[in-house]
């Protein structure tokens, strides 16, 4: 309907004598961290209110693959929630910043745990409940797959060095860790605060919960930034949409769930 309105008018102003060059349609696409699917539809979204001749594709696969597909120029942006020293990608630029939340079930009655236990939780050194004050019963430890960029800052930040026990049940996205922590009550997970919902509770690291609040001034330890990432320094509709997430605009939508860069 937007494409044949444009359509409409520049006939109008032809008819007047005067010419009216429309935008050529251009097609972005986006791959990498399922922690950032939701936050780039929203933004994809709004910007393409102001830009309809725009399409984005948006694709998971991880922030690894995100990385990768960047580099060899088989995506337009990368997506990535973990952005190593020895990056491949040659441009990138922080959109938002995640908090890494805890989650387990509603009827769990733990409030929160500190870094220490919960490296004991995850390393299975810890695998009842009741070391830690919750209810009764065996551990449910559920991770992230190998390339998850959350799975790499939670180990980074919580494991330092220590191993995830190899019980963990590995789930490849944070939807999906979600959704197994909605249904299973002694299970205990990691996901992107982004993607929270009403089937789990999010736990205090420290005494800090995960809001974006406390994820933007610093306080919660498990924050992380998301990055777009490129081969080259983006040019044309690239850059106007990479520009798009950080103005005001783009910005006061990443800010409803997670902390605003700028």
């Amino acid at each position: 309907m937007k494409s044949l309105c444009w359509l409409l008018v520049a006939l109008l102003i032809t008819g007047c004598g005067t010419t009216v060059t429309l935008p050529a349609p251009a097609t972005l696409r986006l791959a990498g961290s399922t922690s950032m699917q939701p936050l780039l539809a929203d933004l994809s979204a709004a910007y393409r209110v102001r830009a309809s001749h725009v399409t984005i594709i948006i694709e998971g696969g991880g922030s690894r693959l995100g990385r990768e597909l960047a580099a060899e120029g088989g995506a337009d942006l990368g997506l990535t929630s973990w952005l190593p020293a020895e990056s491949e990608v040659g441009w990138s630029v922080p959109i938002a910043l995640d908090g890494i939340a805890v989650i387990v079930h509603p009827n769990n009655p733990l409030d929160g745990l500190t870094l220490l236990q919960l490296r004991h939780v995850f390393s299975g050194r810890f695998w009842r409940w009741e070391d830690v004050g919750g209810n009764y019963g065996e551990i449910t430890v559920v991770s992230r797959e190998d390339g998850s960029g959350t799975r790499a800052v939670f180990e980074e930040r919580v494991m330092e060095g220590q191993a995830v026990t190899s019980t963990a049940v590995v789930m490849p996205s944070s939807q999906a860790v979600i959704e197994y922590v909605a249904g299973h009550p002694l299970a205990i997970g990691y996901v992107s605060m982004g993607c929270l919902s009403p089937g789990v509770k999010a736990l205090a690291v420290e005494g800090i919960a995960p809001t974006p609040t406390h994820v933007k001034d610093g306080s919660y330890h498990l924050t992380r930034p998301l990055y777009l990432v490129a081969a080259h320094e983006p040019q044309g509709e690239i850059r106007a949409f990479v520009d798009f997430c950080l103005s005001p605009a783009g910005q006061a939508i990443v800010g409803k769930r997670y902390g605003a860069v700028k």
